[in-house]
Formats: C-alpha cells, sequence, structure tokens
C-alpha cells in the first residue's frame, strides 16, 4: 500500500515503512508508507492545491460525490470489514455494523451539504440588517486512533467535505488499511485529487507538521489525553 497525495499513490519520501500485524496472531498482514515531515507538508500542498475549485461548487454537487461515496462503502461493506477485523481484531459482525456506522455519517453529510445556510440578524440600529454567511475553514486535518479505524474517520471526514473544506487523514499506525481503503473509495466515488489525503507515520512527526502549517485551518483529533494535550500547546 501507498499514501494517498494528490490522488496519487505514493511511497514516503524516505523511504520507509510500517508493518501493519494482525493482533491476533501477530501475523503480517501488509506494509504502509512511514510518512514524515516532508510527506505531510506535500499532502497539505495537495489539499490546498484543490481546496479553491471544491470550496467554489455548490453543496448539491458536493452532497453526490458524498452520496456516492455512501453508497461504495455499502457496496463493499463485506471487503471493508475484513479490514477492520485483521487489523484491530474485532469481531467480522462487529466491523460489519462499523462500516454501517461510518458510512452513516457520509449519508448525513451529503444531505447536510445542501443545507448550509446562513443566516439574516436584526442588528442594533432600525434600518440595517446582518447577513451571515456560511463558508469553508480551508484545509482540515483529522488524526484518528485505532480502535474504530473507519468510522473516526467518515465522522470527521465526511463533514469536512460537506462544508467545502479539504482533508489531511493520519490514521492510527496500527490501523491504516482501513483509512487508505476509504482514500481508495473517495477516487472512486469522483472526489477530485486533493480533497482527500491519507498519509500514513509517526503521530508526533505528522501532527507537529500540520500544526506548523498556517495553511491548515482546523485539526480534529480523537485519542489520549496526553496527545490531546500536546496538540493544544501547538495549535
Amino acid at each position: 500500500d501507498r499514501a494517498l497525495i494528490g490522488g496519487e499513490w505514493v511511497a514516503a519520501s524516505s523511504g520507509r515503512e510500517i508493518e501493519v500485524r494482525n493482533p491476533s496472531d501477530d501475523s503480517l498482514i501488509g506494509t504502509v508508507p512511514e510518512g514524515g515531515a516532508a510527506d505531510t507538508s506535500a499532502a497539505v500542498d495537495a489539499a490546498h492545491a484543490a481546496l479553491p475549485a471544491w470550496r467554489a461548487l455548490p453543496g448539491a454537487e458536493r452532497a453526490r460525490s458524498l452520496r456516492r461515496l455512501y453508497e461504495l462503502m455499502m457496496r463493499d461493506q463485506e471487503r471493508l470489514a475484513e479490514i477492520i477485523t485483521l487489523e484491530v481484531g474485532k469481531p467480522l459482525a462487529e466491523s460489519r455494523g462499523e462500516i454501517a456506522y461510518a458510512a452513516g455519517f457520509v449519508e448525513w453529510s451529503a444531505e447536510e451539504a445542501k443545507r448550509i445556510y446562513g443566516e439574516t440578524v436584526q442588528a442594533f440600529v432600525p434600518d440595517k440588517r446582518i447577513l451571515v454567511l456560511r463558508q469553508p475553514i480551508g484545509v482540515a486535518a483529522a488524526i484518528t486512533p485505532w480502535n474504530l479505524p473507519s468510522a473516526m474517520i467518515t465522522r470527521k471526514l465526511a463533514p469536512a467535505l460537506a462544508a467545502g473544506c479539504t482533508m489531511v487523514v493520519k490514521p492510527a499506525s496500527k490501523t491504516p488499511l482501513s483509512a487508505l481503503a476509504l482514500g481508495d473509495l473517495s477516487i472512486e466515488a469522483g472526489l477530485p485529487p486533493g480533497v482527500v489525503n491519507v498519509i500514513s507515520g509517526k503521530a508526533d512527526v505528522i501532527a507537529e507538521t500540520l500544526l506548523a502549517d498556517a495553511r491548515v485551518r482546523a485539526l480534529s483529533f480523537t485519542g489520549s489525553t496526553e496527545v490531546g494535550k500536546r496538540l493544544m500547546v501547538l495549535a
């Protein structure tokens, strides 16, 4: 497997890889790139380049791409569930449930993409009104844990895409294959190159690079309190 950057599958610039092992018997499932600062910056470059066109699309058009992604996830529910079971170790029935749960975030966000409304607020003087427009904040990033390797991604990814943001996703090093599978489906769903980028590697290096880049305007993190505190300091 390779990282997904700008619609292309690429190896880490260092050439290093991370082994992904089955927790039930420690057998090798596969390898993924051990991305570093250069790879993270390349992913942000790709997301930033894709942002103007993606944010300019009407919400209904973004909704169609997300709806297609939902349909593909449900089409491939069994395959995606098998990946989760291999790399997490949870029962297959539970993995199937997670894919349905994860796809639900995409379905919901697809519908909400059509309804990103502003508002008109009464001002403090009688002959004026305040118009509020909701616009995408820019490039967003997500760092996710191992225990829900699909659902923890889609609950962050799908709302950001619906709003018109582009994304860099960094999955847990123990469970990157689920994230890469979702990245592959995002391409099949017709999402433009650079809208979804998936990189694997050491969390501290990738997080520090993301948070040092002024183009990254939002970070969603799920994980330990210790790491969360560190990210808040960097943010």
